[in-house]
């Protein structure tokens, strides 16, 4: 199968995990908000609304991914980079809300930025190969 075939999938299915997240938000601020804290809340809030618009982000790039004429390998290549970017920036978010206080780095803060470079150089590559196929 295709990347183009699959990776839309997966991308769906994490749509879903999206939505649980939502659920799990709103269950925090209506019932727990102090246990979770604003600075939490804020990582949290940040965390999910990336994933949300990213993960559409993605299904519009698979959409394009084909018109580039790029072959099988490097569709892989790309549409992988990019999901797994869009995984490491709005992953970062929750990983520095665990592993961090206020205003200090993290290792979820290194997931972040490494995320979205992952993001800036599947969007770059698929610009580069839509202007080559123009």
């Amino acid at each position: 199968m295709q990347a183009t075939e699959i990776l839309p999938i997966v991308a769906l299915l994490s749509v879903v995990t999206v939505e649980f997240g939502g659920h799990a938000l709103l269950r925090f601020i209506t019932t727990d908000r102090d246990r979770l804290g604003e600075s939490r809340e804020r990582f949290f809030r940040a965390g999910h609304a990336h994933a949300g618009v990213l993960l559409l982000l993605t299904l519009v790039y698979l959409l394009y991914l084909p018109r580039a004429g790029f072959p099988g390998g490097l569709q892989w290549l790309c549409g992988t980079g990019l999901l797994l970017g869009v995984l490491a920036q709005s992953g970062g978010f929750f990983v520095h809300m665990i592993a961090s206080g206020d205003g200090n780095r993290s290792i979820g803060t290194t997931l972040t930025r490494s995320g979205a470079v992952l993001i800036a150089a599947a969007l770059v590559g698929l610009a580069v190969g839509l202007i080559h196929a123009a």
